[in-house]
């Protein structure tokens, strides 16, 4: 079975769901791991591998981790409002939802005065109820505790009702141990190998924000489709 009826709350992502980053989060990886003698990755390995920030570094770094993650932060927060962008068709999928009085909220492992500041850059800030970074919880993706927290902070209880909509595997975990229904965007081949193993209900696999707006629009309308795309 799939989804057939629209979330009584939906929490994003956001980088790669809503927000295009990942160039400048890459190259600040980059110029770090060569900072610090760390072979670097390409971009394609920078958006499969990376997770939480004080989760990778500690095992990337070593013992000189906790100086690495500053020289990231450093890099990366040098420039990046200037180097963010909305995802064709994010806006319009935040408008859909507000329309229909869905509560939203953003529940990112990007550090959390970061996460705030971009949203406020992008005149985002208002639109959600809470907006989670790493440090914000316990712990960060795919640990469900930020996903806890901004349930919290919208006064509802853990349900498949409440979506997570996400572009990668550790927000399908996220999801996954926190009792929410994941749902999928992009193109990524190993979330997608990981849909698959997902229990439950099938997880719908959307390829955009666009497909997600129109996968919206088609349960208002009481039709029931996948909208998943090929893998």
């Amino acid at each position: 079975m799939t989804v057939a009826r629209l979330p009584s709350a939906v929490l994003f992502d956001w980088d790669g769901t809503l927000i295009d980053s990942w160039g400048a989060i890459h190259a600040a990886l980059v110029g770090t791991q060569r900072a610090f003698g760390v072979e670097p990755w390409n971009l394609v390995e920078t958006r499969a591998r990376l997770q939480s920030l004080r989760d990778h570094f500690p095992v990337a770094f070593g013992e000189r981790w906790r100086e690495a993650l500053a020289d990231y932060r450093t890099r990366y927060y040098a420039n990046h409002l200037e180097a963010i962008a909305m995802l064709d068709g994010a806006e319009a999928l935040l408008d859909a939802f507000a329309a229909l009085g869905v509560p939203l909220a953003v529940v990112s492992n990007k550090l959390g005065d970061g996460l705030r500041a971009e949203a406020a850059h992008v005149g985002w800030s208002a639109r959600f109820a809470c907006l989670i970074g790493s440090g914000d919880a316990a712990r960060d993706k795919p640990d469900p505790a930020p996903a806890f927290a901004a349930l919290d902070a919208l006064g509802m209880a853990a349900s498949e009702a409440v979506w997570l909509v996400g572009d990668s595997t550790v927000d399908l975990a996220c999801a996954e141990r926190a009792g929410l229904m994941p749902v999928l965007v992009g193109d990524d081949p190993a979330a997608h190998a990981a849909a698959h193993a997902v229990a439950g209900p099938v997880v719908p696999r959307l390829a955009d924000c666009h497909a997600l707006r129109d996968y919206v629009a088609a349960l208002k309308g009481g039709v029931e489709q996948s909208a998943r795309i090929p893998i």
